[in-house]
């Protein structure tokens, strides 16, 4: 969908409706209203901001980052990522884990201990190094998750036509339909409204023909 704001130097920030990183992923590539395709990722500050967004542990500022690798193996991710969601959704053979498995092996990381905003102690993990393998190293593991542990039943795209955004339906009941009711559900409502009312408003000038 069409972001409401841009980062300084970098590109409008993707919209993160999905309720699994994994399917965030996947809507760092979107639509606009009016159907026109959005890229999230320019460069390689682009993927270092929706990696912090997501909660990632960001290498210190001072790191040395190849930007623009991280720009390509991140595009990469999100690739293989598209690819194997859509072959799960769908309902084909066993996708081949080889690609996948070599960002997965390529993130080291180490238990972390720290306190939280209310100062609760709370165990995460941190990558042990700055390289870009370590950075999405945990995007990986989530995408290997979603393919394993997932209801892909669950795994949908929004059903507005001119929106490609994906998300995890947790609601009870499993009807979910929309990225967002403030997004693409209203959108929606509103074209229906309009369609009705052009409806109502023809209808009497053609029973008035008809007389």
């Amino acid at each position: 969908m069409n972001p409401a704001t841009r980062h300084e130097g970098g590109a409008a920030p993707a919209p993160m409706v999905s309720d699994h990183l994994a399917l965030d992923l996947l809507n760092t590539r979107s639509r606009t209203a009016s159907g026109e395709a959005v890229e999230h990722w320019h460069n390689g500050g682009d993927v270092l901001r929706w990696l912090q967004q997501q909660g990632i542990v960001s290498p210190p500022a001072d790191a040395a980052v190849d930007r623009d690798g991280l720009l390509s193996q991140a595009k990469a991710l999100r690739a293989l990522a598209q690819r194997l969601v859509v072959q799960r959704k769908e309902g084909g053979g066993a996708a081949d884990p080889g690609v996948l498995n070599e960002f997965l092996h390529a993130y080291r990381s180490a238990p972390h201990l720290e306190r939280d905003g209310e100062g609760n102690l709370v165990l995460t993990r941190v990558a042990c190094d700055d390289t870009t393998s370590s950075l999405l190293g945990p995007v990986a593991e989530a995408v290997a998750g979603l393919l394993v542990e997932a209801d892909f039943s669950r795994v949908k795209q929004c059903e507005h036509p001119d929106c490609i955004l994906w998300f995890h339906d947790r609601t009870r009941a499993r009807r979910r339909r929309w990225c967002s009711m403030a997004l693409c559900g209203n959108r929606q409502k509103a074209a229906r409204f309009r369609k009705r009312a052009a409806a109502a408003e023809s209808s009497p000038h053609d029973g008035a023909r008809s007389s």
